[in-house]
């Protein structure tokens, strides 16, 4: 006897385990034949076509969401103050901070205003990935004013570009300035996977074959150092 699972039916079976739309939708397709005397037939059969479709599923999920979709069941606490939505952004508070805070709101607002709000979070782990590196100033500002008057030596362009730095965009500061303030205060650091270096997609440094590449965010490449 033939049967068309239905959409309730495999959400029923499966509900602790399915975590996204596309899923769900693949579960409501599916045509399953129950037949008792065909190999792996019956439920055992429904079951094993279900679960093939939530682990394929499930391979296309980064492990920060993957932990993030298991914390209820696990009992592990993510805490994950970022903020990637406009809107919640503007309707903070002004934003304040020490002479770090000002550093990093500033670079944000000139190497990264343009991107979208993750590749501003990026560029913001970048710098702060550098502040714990042994190879680089232990503090932000020193991070990026590093090289800032010697020529081809700063290391964040808009430092030694010859341009003055106008704040003009009021609302990008204030964005910013909520973006550098949440990293600052500990957010987690899993945009790129330890990057310490990024270059925007139409340039190509020297020093880009040198370091594997860890994530691709807007406009810009991230890279981190290995030695």
């Amino acid at each position: 006897m033939t049967h068309r699972i239905l959409a309730a039916f495999g959400a029923g079976l499966i509900g602790l385990c399915m975590t996204t739309a596309a899923v769900a939708q693949n579960v409501s397709e599916l045509d399953v034949t129950l037949s008792t005397s065909a190999s792996g037939g019956g439920l055992s059969g429904v079951l094993d076509q279900l679960m093939g479709v939530e682990a394929a599923s499930l391979s296309g999920l980064n492990a920060s969401h993957l932990r993030s979709l298991a914390s209820p069941f696990s009992g592990e606490q993510v805490d994950d103050p970022r903020i990637m939505d406009v809107a919640a952004l503007m309707a903070l508070d002004t934003p304040q901070g020490d002479a770090d805070w000002q550093c990093l709101t500033e670079a944000l607002y000139f190497e990264a205003r343009g991107e979208p709000i993750e590749g501003q979070y990026a560029v913001a782990e970048v710098i702060l990935n550098r502040v714990d590196h042994a190879n680089y100033p232990n503090s932000i500002c020193s991070v990026i004013n590093q090289g800032t008057g010697r020529q081809f030596a700063c290391q964040f362009t808009y430092t030694c570009d010859g341009r003055p730095e106008e704040i003009a965009d009021r609302d990008a500061w204030h964005r910013l300035g909520h973006i550098a303030r949440i990293m600052i205060d500990g957010a987690p650091r899993n945009l790129t996977a330890g990057a310490t270096h990024y270059h925007a997609d139409f340039v190509n440094p020297q020093w880009a074959s040198l370091y594997p590449m860890t994530a691709d965010i807007g406009i810009h490449h991230f890279y981190r150092q290995q030695y």
